[in-house]
């Protein structure tokens, strides 16, 4: 048997990335990609030339059937995302569900996630908190807002830039003007931020500075 490497790759600075995970990059059958031409920029960074195919929400179901065989047959094989850890709002776990039915072994490795430094730097409760990642666009939203307006954890959510300042106006219907909040964008980019205050703090704020970039909004629990 094989092994199943779930490989977290950089959020923004292509240094974010551990000594391990290059390592197992670099010795891989195959790494399986959820853009080849975006993860192409962070192998060819650090010239790594392995065998790369294309693994996405599009195609997993389809193509999973055939990568568990290649692992049955001893080949050690490495998923990424884009960027991230694979799973955590990312193809991955379909496939690593399927290998553990299959009896292979699984392994993540520890590294990358934007959320946790936008959670540590938010100065919000970080002790005990929920992921929420995207939210629904469409059906179901108001719902699931609707049942954590009494959530007592910190609560995290993955957003747009297009849709934030709409959901920020959503979260200050359901959780309350005066909650406080943080927006995170850009975790270790050149332009990273964090935006703290109550949410019409930052509806104010958002309204006269268009976001731009990748964002986590942080949201305190309810007393």
């Amino acid at each position: 048997m094989g092994i199943l490497y779930v490989v977290p790759t950089p959020v923004g600075n292509l240094e974010d990335i551990t000594l391990r995970a290059l390592r197992i990059l670099r010795e891989a059958d195959l790494i399986l990609a959820e853009d080849t031409r975006t993860s192409g920029i962070l192998l060819k960074h650090y010239d790594i030339h392995n065998q790369l195919m294309s693994h996405h929400k599009f195609n997993e179901h389809g193509t999973s059937a055939a990568i568990v065989e290649r692992l049955k047959a001893g080949q050690t094989i490495a998923l990424i995302s884009d960027a991230g850890t694979p799973g955590i709002s990312d193809p991955g776990f379909f496939l690593v569900r399927e290998a553990v039915n299959a009896g292979i072994e699984v392994q993540c490795l520890p590294g990358a996630t934007a959320f946790v430094p936008a959670l540590v730097a938010s100065g919000l409760p970080d002790d005990r908190f929920c992921f929420e990642g995207f939210l629904p666009q469409k059906k179901g939203r108001q719902t699931r807002l609707q049942s954590l307006s009494q959530e007592s954890r910190t609560m995290v959510f993955y957003e747009s830039p297009y849709r934030l300042l709409k959901t920020l106006q959503q979260f200050s219907e359901i959780f309350g003007a005066e909650r406080r909040a943080c927006v995170a964008r850009e975790i270790s980019k050149v332009h990273e931020e964090c935006v703290r205050g109550t949410l019409s703090e930052l509806i104010a704020h958002f309204t006269e500075h268009s976001p731009r970039g990748e964002i986590v909004i942080i949201v305190s629990g309810a007393n």
